[in-house]
């Protein structure tokens, strides 16, 4: 059966606010592009929270952090979490890093986030959560998990070049979800297992 992702998302949303788990999806729709071997996860994140942060400055570089639902750009992406140390280590919204999670650290979007990465070399897309800050290097624009530079046939490799749309109905969904939790103690991740066919 073939969703859109717009009901996906919604229908990821409904579970993660009943505490459910979805099962897995063997062919969906996401943006268009046909996808495989999609998976969907509720998390409990304990004490992930939404976040947009205060200015802040690194290496020299002024970041402002913002709302921002019309983003979109190209550059390059790298991937963190084998062999770096920041495995399980606290997000910059609290959770717990997991490499293999879809996630990702973004240097200004709200925390969380949802986001569509391509791959413009090969034309895999993923939909990522974005639940940390970074990257600060080389003027990357994005920071994968090991998991989602898989996907998106790049972590042998280190580095592609990308483009990145923050998918904006499905995160100001998440945001009102996360707002309405008390104590923002769970969240949901758009953690989907998948690669453009």
């Amino acid at each position: 059966m073939k969703f859109s992702w717009i009901i996906c998302f919604n229908l990821l949303l409904a579970f993660a606010l009943s505490g459910c788990t979805t099962s897995r999806n063997d062919v969906s729709d996401i943006g268009g592009d046909r996808v495989k071997n999609s998976q969907i996860y509720t998390i409990n994140s304990k004490g992930g929270v939404y976040k947009i942060g205060n200015p802040y400055k690194i290496f020299g570089t002024w970041y402002y952090p913002a709302e921002d639902y019309n983003y979109s750009e190209t550059g390059y992406a790298s991937w963190y979490g084998d062999g770096d140390g920041f495995h399980a280590k606290t997000t910059a919204n609290g959770e717990k890093y997991d490499m293999h999670a879809l996630t990702a650290a973004h240097r200004t979007l709200p925390l969380p986030s949802i986001v569509k990465v391509t791959n413009m070399e090969n034309g895999r897309s993923v939909i990522l959560g974005v639940n940390d800050r970074g990257p600060y290097a080389k003027n990357r624009i994005i920071d994968i998990s090991k998991r989602g530079a898989e996907i998106l046939g790049f972590k042998t490799k280190g580095t592609a070049k990308v483009k990145v749309e923050i998918l904006p109905e499905e995160s100001k969904k998440l945001k009102e979800a996360m707002l309405r939790k008390s104590g923002g103690d769970s969240w949901l991740k758009a953690n989907r297992n998948t690669t453009a066919i």
